[in-house]
């Protein structure tokens, strides 16, 4: 056996040397991006950040809800001159609000334009020394405790007695008017999970797999939302299927959000998720607080994202059977269908799915 050369103990000094020495900077940045701890810390700043953002979003909406325009029909507007006119103007001046006042000829119309969700409350000042103002708790909970609580006192004021009635009120089982909200909050944020879960226990579905499965579980799951909320707990009296189309119709479009923005932004598609559906559709969806007291911006934007459509539809669905309007069902099936083309069309960069290539005739177990 020949003794190691010297050159042999220079080279293996050398590599030892370069194995010893203190990584630099730039090579200590370069481990840590390839490692798992750069996601981790990113996501304790996500997660911080989004807890502060959900927090803030809710309470800015409903904390301190304030009216900025109640649609409000007025019968017997010739009177208005005597204790109508001056009870509008205490009414608008109490609230720090506008009355958008429709003018109806008769009682009967102005309900019917309460049925159509065109106005919110009727003030009758047929009667120029009485007033009497008809809420409806079904058009907004928050909005008719609102009205119910200052007309009384403006009367009291202008010595003008006010008459409230609620002529559309709320299901007994429902004295907040916020189960509608509760489920529809329920099918979106399930909606967006079932579609993480996929990504995550079935990443080897291919596309036409995973849009097939997003719509039997959010079938489903409208079904069992409905049924636990109806059947069971009897906190709704619901339409049974049209409330469980508008769920399901809402776990599948949301469920199709997040399968576009993993198409989109790979692993990071909850962030734009949480923030399209969570911190700014369901505050701004008009169920916790009725839009009249959101900031108008708000109440403008949510009725165009999915929480808002499902709300509207699902609100009318129970309240105004009657009088059921398209615009709630467009937005849900303009969410969907967007989000099932881009997922669609680009396809080949969502993450998951699974050749469908015949093995090779050679390869062990052909």
């Amino acid at each position: 056996m020949s003794e190691p050369s010297d050159d042999d103990h220079d080279h293996g000094a050398h590599d030892h040397g370069a194995h010893g020495r203190v990584p630099t900077r730039g090579e200590r940045w370069e481990d840590f991006k390839k490692s798992p701890f750069l996601p981790a810390t990113v996501l304790v700043f996500i997660i911080a950040a989004a807890a502060g953002l959900f927090a803030g979003s809710y309470t800015y909406t409903m904390a301190n809800p304030t009216p900025h325009r109640i649609p409000t029909a007025v019968v017997g507007a010739a009177n208005a001159k005597h204790g109508g006119a001056a009870f509008l103007a205490g009414m608008e001046k109490a609230l720090n609000a506008s009355l958008e006042v429709h003018l109806y000829d008769s009682v009967a119309a102005a309900v019917e334009g309460v049925d159509q969700q065109k106005v919110f409350a009727i003030l009758d000042v047929r009667h120029g020394d009485r007033v009497t103002l008809k809420v409806s708790g079904a058009s907004g909970a928050s909005v008719a405790q609102v009205l119910a609580e200052t007309a009384p006192q403006v009367g009291a004021a202008l010595g003008v007695p006010v008459t409230v009635t609620d002529i559309k009120p709320l299901q007994k089982g429902d004295p907040r008017g916020l189960a509608i909200f509760y489920i529809s909050l329920a099918a979106v944020i399930i909606g967006f999970v079932g579609a993480i879960q996929l990504s995550v226990q079935a990443s080897a579905l291919n596309p036409l797999e995973r849009i097939a499965y997003t719509a039997v579980y959010a079938m489903l799951g409208g079904f069992v939302i409905a049924a636990v909320v109806d059947w069971w707990l009897g906190a709704l009296d619901l339409p049974f299927a049209e409330s469980w189309a508008i769920l399901a119709l809402t776990m599948f479009t949301s469920g199709m959000v997040f399968t576009m923005f993993n198409t989109l932004v790979g692993r990071w598609a909850m962030i734009p998720t949480w923030g399209l559906m969570v911190l700014l559709g369901n505050p701004s969806s008009g169920g916790a607080v009725s839009w009249p007291l959101l900031p108008s911006v708000l109440g403008r934007i949510g009725r165009w994202l999915p929480p808002g459509g499902s709300v509207n539809a699902q609100h009318t669905a129970v309240y105004f059977g009657g009088h059921q309007h398209v615009f709630p069902f467009l937005v849900l099936t303009a969410w969907a269908l967007l989000s099932t083309t881009i997922f669609w069309v680009w396809r080949h960069r969502h993450p998951g799915g699974r050749t469908t290539e015949p093995a090779h005739a050679g390869a062990p177990g052909a």
